[in-house]
């Protein structure tokens, strides 16, 4: 039996929850979960935001562990391997995007979290490909997050072929944003974070950002126009897109990255006259998430978190609902 926290109604506290997962798959893989962040996601999903939630619900994709089981038909992974699991458990490994090296388009890909039971729990399990090895170096404790708000944003650097030349904006300094940004610099792009508090300003700052423009002052985006070759957007709210889109240069690109569900009102002149773009992506393939880890430990990139027991989860929960964390949770065993 693996013991979890489930939620079992939107809104819902997590409780205590059990559950057999049966006979281990042989490409299956059994994680012993040592720490799981706490993605907005996950509220998303416990709150049925999305309409695909099914209850109970074990919620948790940024697992950090250990193998403690194999499937027979596993090869690259080892029982004792320090491993993590993000947003996906599963792919089909046959469809034209996996057989690309695209996992992540897979269009039956097995979320993490739907008609899944995901990290919340002492055990986890995943078909193996979508389980990685962490890279030496990289420090396990905040390792979690960067398997779905890290690759999040590392993913538009590799798929656009941003260069170190070119100069990039992120909306939002939180979660996804101060990852975004510590990325970024290390990538040797000129950085420009947009953000609407004062007081992320001069964290901004240290964690790479070259500059800040307020996100609420529209004479201080105006003043910034034709300057971006891309603009990462993390936030799930609705701005003055067209005012954004005015900032992007020639062939710029505004990217989505979170998740906002407001319709975008987009003026198409702008983007004729310049050839701009407007996208979006979700996390990334298993071999480029390999690649963040690569990249991270090299450049010692760490996600900034607060550690809460699982016995707290609910306290934990409740930190991130109130807009207050800094800015990662991480549940520990």
């Amino acid at each position: 039996m693996i013991k979890a926290y489930a939620a079992f109604e939107p809104e819902g506290e997590l409780k205590p929850f059990e559950y057999d997962p049966g006979a281990l798959a042989d490409d299956e893989v059994e994680i012993d979960v040592s720490y799981c962040g706490i993605c907005q996601s996950d509220i998303s999903m416990i709150d049925n935001k999305w309409g695909i939630t099914q209850y109970p619900i074990v919620p948790g994709h940024e697992v950090v562990g250990t193998i403690g089981a194999t499937g027979k038909n596993v090869g690259h992974l080892k029982i004792g391997d320090t491993v993590g699991l993000g947003w996906h458990s599963g792919y089909c490994m046959t469809c034209h995007s996996c057989m690309a090296g695209d996992h992540n388009l897979c269009a039956t890909a097995q979320p993490t979290i739907v008609a899944h039971h995901g990290g919340f729990a002492d055990k986890v399990r995943a078909k193996a490909p979508s389980v990685i090895q962490l890279t030496d170096g990289i420090d396990k404790e905040s390792a979690g997050p960067l398997f779905c708000g890290g690759i999040t944003v590392f993913n538009p650097l590799v798929q656009f072929g941003i260069k170190p030349t070119d100069r990039v904006g992120v909306i939002g300094i939180g979660g996804l944003g101060h990852m975004a940004l510590q990325f970024l610099n290390a990538w040797g792009c000129e950085v420009t974070a947009f953000t609407s508090s004062e007081s992320k300003k001069a964290e901004a700052l240290k964690l790479g950002a070259h500059r800040t423009i307020n996100s609420r002052n529209a004479s201080e985006i105006e003043s910034a126009a034709g300057q971006f070759d891309l603009i990462l957007s993390t936030v799930e709210v609705k701005l003055d897109w067209n005012a954004y889109v005015q900032t992007l240069k020639p062939r710029g690109r505004l990217h989505f990255v979170g998740a906002t569900l407001e319709p975008l009102d987009v003026s198409v002149f702008p983007m004729l006259l310049g050839q701009r773009s407007i996208s979006g992506s979700p996390v990334g393939s298993p071999t480029t998430i390999a690649d963040m880890l690569e990249f991270t430990a090299r450049h010692q990139i760490k996600p900034i978190i607060e550690k809460f027991s699982f016995t707290d989860i609910n306290k934990a929960i409740a930190r991130l609902r109130s807009g207050k964390a800094h800015f990662r949770v991480v549940l520990t065993h």
